[in-house]
């Protein structure tokens, strides 16, 4: 079928007869109301979306919207996919799943929607690329984003009077500080892989290019050329964790911040409903991972957590761009960062989570950089590759293998791209 289908189906077999497909997406429905069939992937989520539906069928007699947010949506959704029984809007986040969906041409060009115009340049910039080849259109519309750095224990820094780092030398002697004090600097939870990939993302914004998958793909240099320095800074950042931190996991490591057994967790904002799940009452702030030794480098990573895209069998597009233009409503978003800690893609004043203070002024700049990780393959497992670096303290092997691997498991990209170039 498409390329998306030849990537999924041998996944897809396992689930095909999976009791939770849902219902045929909409048209217009009985007496003329058109149903609106949004399929969205963070049942975390669920119930702002359940609030939402209501008051936007409350509001409208000719539009009737049913949003679906279901445990392992993304399965469901590739099941409907391989089915062609298509949504009318999917909410995904901005990564390589969308990547596929838009090669595959199963995305509907949203360019002429208005209100794009109100949504931050840097997370439409990141759209474009996420796209394996220069596509014409846009085919996504970002909703919210959330932000990786380093979390710490506000009350702890007040105590002692520790400074908020700004360049990758003060944090060292940050670390150094709070490890003189007989506290433990920081906390990792890399029994569990995909830890792993938070300090190294926070890092790589600010001392890679920000393309670099892309200069790869299109064999302009290599992941040796330009991973050395993010390598190094992440294995430094060992010294200062805790003892036997590929023992512990993600919940180990939230438990221990909430419990302030740790002043500094490396992870995303996303952390802070489990860290408070433990310790409703902690005073969290945010920090920008300081990567380089000069601040003005310093980049946000901050990627897109959930965008709304319009699927080509929407038969109703006017209407898709109604329930588009409710979401985008300031109120409605604003309910959806308080619910969920979130950070606005669109480009208006709202009340942020005080968790995301010290990020603040990045937000509003626009000065951000999307996950490094968005771009890696799944099946190329860096986040297990970047735990047994850890684990082994190899970097030639290391960064030898990643450009290996890359190659190895993106060779139908870069054939693309190869064949893109040779077109133009």
């Amino acid at each position: 079928m498409r390329k998306l289908i030849k990537k999924c189906t041998v996944f897809m077999l396992s689930v095909l007869c999976a009791s939770s497909i849902l219902a045929g997406c909409g048209d217009s429905g009985q007496d003329g109301v058109t149903q609106i069939h949004v399929l969205q992937y963070k049942p975390e989520a669920v119930a702002v979306f359940e609030r939402l539906q209501e008051e936007f069928n409350a509001a409208h007699d000719d539009i009737q919207l049913v949003i679906e947010s279901p445990n392992d949506a993304m399965t469901i959704l590739k099941t409907k996919l391989v089915r062609e029984d298509y949504p009318d809007i999917i909410g995904i986040g901005g990564d390589m799943n969308y990547s596929y969906f838009v090669d595959a041409n199963i995305l509907a060009d949203v360019s002429d929607y208005e209100g794009l115009k109100s949504i931050k340049p840097a997370y439409l910039e990141m759209l474009e690329g996420l796209e394996f080849v220069p596509t014409e259109g846009t085919f996504g519309v970002p909703y919210v984003a959330n932000a990786a750095g380093v979390l710490y224990n506000r009350a702890m820094f007040q105590e002692h009077g520790w400074q908020i780092p700004t360049t990758w030398s003060e944090f060292i002697a940050l670390c150094e500080q709070i490890q003189s004090e007989q506290i433990q600097p920081l906390y990792f939870g890399f029994r569990d892989t995909w830890t792993c990939l938070a300090p190294w993302n926070a890092l790589a914004v600010g001392l890679a290019p920000a393309d670099v998958c892309a200069q790869v793909n299109r064999k302009e240099t290599t992941f040796q050329e330009n991973y050395g320095q993010v390598a190094d800074r992440v294995l430094e950042m060992l010294k200062y964790g805790q003892s036997g931190p590929f023992a512990y996991n993600y919940n180990d490591a939230c438990i221990a911040f909430a419990n302030g057994e740790t002043a500094m967790y490396a992870i995303g904002s996303y952390a802070v409903p489990q860290i408070k799940s433990v310790n409703p009452d902690m005073d969290i702030d945010s920090f920008v991972m300081p990567a380089n030794d000069d601040a003005s480098k310093n980049v946000l990573n901050s990627g897109i957590d959930l965008q709304f895209c319009l699927t080509k069998e929407c038969k109703d597009k006017e209407a898709a761009y109604e329930v588009l233009d409710f979401l985008l409503e300031h109120d409605n978003m604003q309910s959806y960062l308080d619910d969920q800690n979130a950070v606005p893609c669109k480009d208006e004043a709202f009340t942020l989570a005080p968790m995301l203070d010290g990020m603040a002024s990045y937000i509003e700049e626009g000065k951000m950089s999307d996950y490094h990780d968005h771009h890696y393959p799944s099946e190329m497992a860096v986040d297990g590759m970047i735990q047994t670096f850890l684990m082994e303290q190899d970097k030639d092997a290391f960064l030898q293998k990643f450009d290996k691997d890359w190659l190895r498991y993106n060779r139908d990209i870069i054939r693309k791209v190869e064949e893109y170039g040779s077109g133009q």
